[in-house]
């Protein structure tokens, strides 16, 4: 499938629900992605480029299925990605490559003049946010917002709410997942690699970030949210109480998505956003 062209679909509409394809982003370079979403002739729907989580050691399309259909039911066209379970840069280039695709067939995808999110949970939550750097510095393509859930951000795998979860074991997935990412000391500097060691987050675009009470990730993640709200950015963050599967549940594929804890709560989270950001970019 050439860079610019996209899966066959029903008159009036993108692609079936959900489709599996095969994007090529560069001469060569063919990525599995699955869409989620239908537009109907007229609209303009966000279109949200999403990967899927699993630790960096595992995970697949359908491991996201539960996040990016909740996207989609929030009213977004998902494109949900299948990075390769390889060593840093490759996920992110891929990542990036799918997004500048993505902006290619914006107007088929959601329509004339539909804007661009980037999410991702737990690892795909860095990669998301990793590609939103790259993005930046790139100044291409344009992005309408970012939204994390659960991200790992950490290296370290140090917090107190890892700590918490993990309780006396002396490692854990989320360390293993690190040591496969992380091809040696050097990459934890890089902030495409470990997005929270940037030392500028200036220019990232409004940012939503979610997490549960009782999640390992919390305070990665909302330490994220503080140094982006301290570089001025628009930052929405929510903790979900009761979420003790939380974010495993994210990564299970359910019977429908309603079968995650705070599934309706994460999906009006979605919907607010997508609202916010779209009322703040000029007609």
């Amino acid at each position: 499938m050439s860079p610019d062209s996209l899966p066959p679909a029903a008159p009036g509409t993108v692609a079936s629900r959900p489709c599996d394809s095969t994007i090529e982003v560069a001469p060569g370079q063919d990525v599995s992605v699955r869409l989620y979403g239908r537009k109907k002739a007229g609209q303009r729907l966000p279109v949200v480029v999403h990967f899927h989580g699993g630790a960096f050691t595992s995970g697949s399309l359908d491991n996201g299925c539960t996040v990016a259909s909740l996207l989609e039911d929030a009213g977004a066209l998902v494109v949900s990605v299948a990075y390769p379970l390889t060593p840093f840069p490759q996920p992110v280039d891929t990542g990036y490559g799918v997004l500048k695709w993505a902006y290619r067939n914006r107007a088929r995808l959601g329509g004339q003049g539909a804007l661009l999110y980037l999410a991702g949970e737990e690892a795909g939550g860095n990669l998301a946010a990793a590609v939103g750097l790259m993005a930046r510095d790139q100044a291409h393509p344009p992005l309408a917002g970012q939204i994390l859930l659960s991200p790992m951000l950490d290296p370290c795998v140090g917090t107190a709410s890892v700590r918490e979860a993990t309780g006396d074991a002396t490692g854990c997935k989320w360390a293993e997942g690190w040591r496969n990412f992380l091809r040696g000391p050097r990459d934890a500097e890089h902030p495409y690699a470990v997005p929270a060691a940037a030392s500028r987050l200036a220019g990232l675009p409004p940012t939503l970030i979610l997490v549960g009470d009782g999640d390992p990730m919390r305070d990665e993640a909302l330490a994220y949210a503080a140094r982006l709200r301290a570089a001025g950015l628009p930052v929405t963050q929510h903790v979900f109480s009761k979420t003790a599967t939380w974010p495993d549940a994210l990564l299970q594929r359910q019977t429908a998505p309603s079968g995650c804890p705070c599934a309706g709560a994460a999906q009006e989270q979605f919907r607010l956003f997508f609202d916010a950001t779209r009322a703040a970019v000029p007609a």
